[in-house]
């Protein structure tokens, strides 16, 4: 452990990194900060506060940043076509929705997280990914990674380890890009396979590809080395010094209203309600006593809420009230397990007394929150 300790020095002894300073203040060029927080939402706020306060023209910026387990998904896209909701809760693991395009992702410690920031005259994703694999490759030359005409960096000619989106705005760019190191493949595969059926949308769709670990290919390559290879090469190819400065994304004196935009990405309207328009028009297939009873449904969800429900029930399966009053309650409510949980229980007070009725009803209240 010591020697290893010692080896990771010895490579790269100039890289340092020290407490925040006013950063936006220092010398024009380039300049390479890293965050102290492994938070997801505090992260993306740090990238829209970079983009949206400092000046690029005079200095790009390189962010690195890792994140606890987390699944991102792009500006445009649906989380329920995207990924496992009820696995994202059961394991507790946080679901952000980012303001830039591209597909789903997920991180944990094991992924690092990198955000190249310019003018958008000078945006250049392509450049962005050869520094990287160049890096890579003065770290450990026998690695075969290249960068792909759909700027994603392929291990091996055939394994993906990073992924690629950005934001444009109307002087200032970024692009960001993941790389797989030590992530947990089982829980990234686990959580990106969406279970929800008969879901129609417009939304962009991400597209599967197989994946794999650094560390699988070399176990000595920690984290720490990667970012720090990406750091110095980053440091050469501006002309600036091998220094990162480490920020806290909390910070309000160095980033004034970066609160407000870490509450804004954690908001239900933000994550959910930012979903394009979708359609749910499924089957539910509910085992009831010793017969299957199959119960239609179709809905349009808008701005994560149902727009219109319709639930196509047996003839006296329930009380036609009763069921309308649940058509009635879901109709304008988020599409959320939370909400429609409430909503059902307010409903079952007002239910006949009848323990027949209560089972039936309990049944198909169960079998409609598992679809959100």
């Amino acid at each position: 452990m010591v020697l290893q300790s010692l080896k990771n020095r010895l490579w790269l002894p100039c890289i340092l990194r020290t407490p925040k300073a006013c950063f936006w203040s220092t010398a024009s060029g380039g300049l390479i900060i890293q965050s102290v927080s492994n938070d997801v939402y505090q992260n993306l706020a740090v990238e829209d506060w970079i983009h949206d306060h400092m000046d690029l023209e005079k200095q790009q910026v390189l962010f690195l940043w890792r994140n606890s387990p987390a699944v991102v998904i792009g500006r445009h896209q649906n989380p329920w076509q995207e990924c496992n909701l009820r696995l994202l809760r059961q394991k507790n693991i946080k679901l952000a929705r980012r303001k830039s395009g591209g597909g789903t992702v997920y991180h944990d410690l094991g992924n690092i997280n990198l955000t190249f920031f310019t003018t958008r005259k000078k945006y250049e994703r392509m450049e962005n990914l050869k520094l990287i694999v160049k890096a890579l490759k003065a770290l450990r030359p026998q690695l075969d990674v290249h960068v792909t005409d759909r700027y994603d960096i392929l291990l091996d000619r055939q394994y993906k380890i990073s992924g690629t989106a950005a934001k444009l705005g109307r002087t200032s760019a970024y692009h960001h890009c993941t790389l797989l190191c030590n992530a947990d493949k089982f829980v990234l595969s686990s959580v990106l396979k969406s279970p929800y059926k008969g879901l129609k949308s417009n939304a962009t769709p991400s597209v599967p590809a197989s994946v794999k670990n650094l560390f699988e290919e070399d176990p000595s390559l920690t984290s720490e080395m990667l970012l720090d290879a990406i750091a110095k090469e980053y440091a050469t190819q501006h002309q600036i010094d091998h220094h990162i400065t480490l920020i806290n994304p909390a910070d309000e004196t160095l980033l004034p209203g970066i609160s407000n935009k870490t509450k804004e990405l954690q908001t239900w309207e933000w994550v959910y309600g930012k979903t394009p328009k979708f359609s749910v028009s499924t089957c539910l297939n509910m085992a009831y006593k010793d017969s299957v009873l199959d119960v239609k449904v179709n809905m349009d969800v808008k701005h994560g809420r149902i727009e219109v429900c319709n639930i196509d029930l047996p003839e006296q399966w329930l009380p036609s009230g009763l069921y309308r009053e649940l058509v009635k309650s879901l109709t304008g409510s988020k599409f959320c397990p939370k909400e429609t949980t409430t909503l059902v229980t307010t409903l079952l007070r007002v239910c006949p007394q009848d323990d027949e009725l209560h089972c039936r009803w309990s049944l198909l209240c169960e079998n409609m929150i598992r679809l959100m």
